[in-house]
C-alpha cells in the first residue's frame, strides 16, 4: 500500500491545530476560564460605569460611550495573559518535556495558546459590548468602523499574546508570571486614555499617557465607535503591533526551542 507524503507545511499546520484544539478545550471544559471569560468584563463595565462615570468629566461625549474602548482594550490584554500562564503551567507540568518525543512543529504549542486567547477575547468583548449596550452604549460606527475596530482589537490581542507567551517562557513560576502581568499591565491600561482624559493628568503622566500604543490604540477604536476624526491614531496602532510582533514571535519561538532542547 502506498503511503501518501505530505509537505513540511502540512504537518506544521495538522500539529498547530491539534494543540489549538487542546488550548480550546480548555476554556470550554474548565468552568473557572468560562466565569473568568463572562463576568470579568461584565464586572469592570459596571464598576466604571457607574462608580465612577459621575465622577469623571469626557467633555460632549457621554461617560459610557467614552468607556466602552477602555474596557474593550483592557479585557483583551488581561485576557492576554492567559497565553503566558497557559506556556508557564505546561513548562512546570512537563507537558513540554513529553512533546520533546513527538515529531511535531516546536511552536505549535505557542501557536495553540495565542490562537485559544483570539477566541477567549473575541467571546469577552462580544459581552462586553452587548452589556455596555445594556448600560447606556450607543454607538454610531458604521459596518466599515467596525471591521476596522475588530481588526484593531485582534492584532492587539495577538501582540499581546505573543508578548504574555515571552513572559511565561522567562518565568520560573506560574506565581511570578502574574506577578509580571500585574506590573506590566496595569500601568499601560491605568496609565492611559482608558478611564480619564489625559489631558486631565498630571504632566509627565500625561506625556507618558499620550504616547504608549495602548492609548492610541484606545483613542482609535472610541474615535470609530462615536463618529469622531481618527487621526493618525490608527496607523500608530498598527505600527506598533506590528514593530512588537515582528520582534515577539521568533523571540517567543527561540525561547521555547531552548526549552525543548534541553
Amino acid at each position: 500500500m502506498e503511503i501518501k507524503k505530505h509537505s513540511t507545511m502540512y504537518w506544521a499546520i495538522s500539529d498547530s491545530m491539534v494543540l489549538i484544539k487542546r488550548s480550546l478545550s480548555h476554556i470550554f471544559k474548565n468552568m473557572d476560564q468560562l466565569l473568568g471569560v463572562a463576568f470579568q468584563p461584565i464586572m469592570f463595565m459596571l464598576l466604571f460605569r457607574y462608580v465612577f462615570g459621575g465622577a469623571i468629566q469626557t467633555g460632549g461625549t457621554t461617560y459610557v460611550n467614552f468607556l466602552v474602548a477602555g474596557i474593550l482594550i483592557q479585557t483583551a490584554a488581561f485576557g492576554a495573559m492567559t497565553t503566558a500562564i497557559g506556556v508557564s503551567t505546561d513548562l512546570q507540568r512537563g507537558i513540554v518535556d513529553r512533546l520533546k518525543s513527538l515529531p511535531i512543529i516546536s511552536s505549535g504549542l505557542l501557536i495553540g495558546h495565542v490562537t485559544a486567547d483570539l477566541v477567549r477575547n473575541i467571546i469577552s468583548s462580544t459581552i462586553m459590548i452587548l452589556v455596555g449596550l445594556l448600560v447606556g452604549f450607543r454607538p454610531i460606527a458604521g459596518f466599515d468602523d467596525w471591521l476596522l475596530i475588530a481588526a484593531l482589537v485582534l492584532t492587539f490581542t495577538l501582540t499581546f499574546s505573543w508578548l504574555s507567551a515571552i513572559m511565561g517562557l522567562l518565568a520560573k513560576s506560574v506565581e511570578a508570571v502574574q506577578w509580571l502581568g500585574f506590573v506590566i499591565i496595569f500601568p499601560l491600561t491605568f496609565a492611559s486614555a482608558a478611564f480619564a482624559p489625559t489631558a486631565s493628568m498630571p504632566k509627565g503622566l500625561r506625556i507618558f499617557a499620550e504616547n504608549q500604543p495602548v492609548t492610541h490604540i484606545i483613542e482609535a477604536i472610541r474615535a470609530l465607535m462615536n463618529g469622531l476624526p481618527v487621526g493618525n491614531h490608527v496607523w500608530i496602532s498598527f505600527a506598533w503591533c506590528l514593530g512588537l510582533l515582528i520582534i515577539a514571535i521568533p523571540t517567543a519561538t527561540i525561547l521555547f526551542r531552548r526549552h525543548t532542547s534541553k
